[in-house]
This record gives C-alpha cells, structure tokens and sequence, in this order.
C-alpha cells in the first residue's frame, strides 16, 4: 500500500473564523451568526459535506472524460445533524449528469462509491489529536482575546494560566 503524507495548517483569525491553509491556497471557516459566529466563510461542518460532494463530482468528470462523453455535472449534498451525540447522522448526494446514457448508470455510481472520501468514510482513517503548548514549545506564541458578551462560556475564552 502506498501512502503519501500530506500537511494542512489552520490558522485563528479571531472569534470563530479561521483559515485553512493548503498548500498555495487559503479557505476560510467560520460559524453561522445564529451560532455567534460572524459568517465569514463556511462552517466546518459545511466544508467537510462539501468536501464529500466535491470528491464525487470530481470522479464524476473523471469518469466522462475516460468515457468520452460531455463534461458538466452538478452536485447536491444534503445533510441531517444529530444533536447527541453531535454529528452528520446523514448525507445524501445528488449527482446531476446530463450526458450520462442510461446504460452506464450503474457503472458511474458504482465508480463514484469508490471515491477516496467515501472510501475513507466506509473505513475510517485513525485520527490523532496532540495538543502543544508554549511549555511544551516556547515558539508557540499564546493568543487570546476576552469571550463574547452574548456568550457566556463559548468561542472566544480568556487565556487562563
């Protein structure tokens, strides 16, 4: 099995936003306001959907391309959140492809299934979490800012020590 390793950094920009750093590019996240956030970007939750549904409409247009049919689907994630446990309980895709002749249906969804997303998603992959510190790493630099006014205990925690 091969594996190659890849790095993302995330970046604090205040309140809930944050910036996803990958590779040359930047994406922004942040919360709704209806969750005290300043809906500047996407949630997390919204980009990793998003991300799912982007994985199947890339292998899509890989698929038309090895099949030599006209490019251009459109890709439709809907999704339920549970709220205890807090979690996506579900997601549906809607995968809309034009071209598609109906004798290869079966044969797209089954090449869309393997995605490298769903894939990951039928077998997850070990997440570690490693906190740091400034003790741990003197060049980490503490940031804080005082909590919201509007709420009590959420985004935006003192720094205590």
């Amino acid at each position: 099995m091969t594996r190659t390793e890849h790095t993302l950094r995330i970046t604090w920009h205040g309140g809930d936003r944050f910036v996803i750093h990958a590779g040359r590019h930047t994406v922004p996240v942040d919360q709704p306001a209806d969750f005290g956030g300043g809906d500047t970007g996407p949630s997390p939750v919204d980009l990793f959907v998003g991300s799912i549904a982007a994985a199947i409409a890339h292998c899509a247009e890989r698929y038309l391309h090895r099949c030599q049919l006209p490019a251009g689907v459109e890709v439709t994630a809907r999704y339920e959140l549970e709220v205890a446990p807090a979690r996506i309980a579900r997601v549906e895709l809607t995968v809309d492809a034009p071209a598609m002749p109906r004798g290869l249906r079966e044969s797209f969804r089954n090449a869309l299934e393997h995605c490298a997303l769903c894939s990951s998603l039928r077998t997850p992959p070990a997440v570690g979490i490693k906190v740091r510190t400034a003790e741990d790493d003197p060049a980490l630099q503490v940031r804080c800012e005082p909590p919201p006014r509007h709420s009590p205990g959420g985004a935006g925690m003192p720094c205590q020590r």
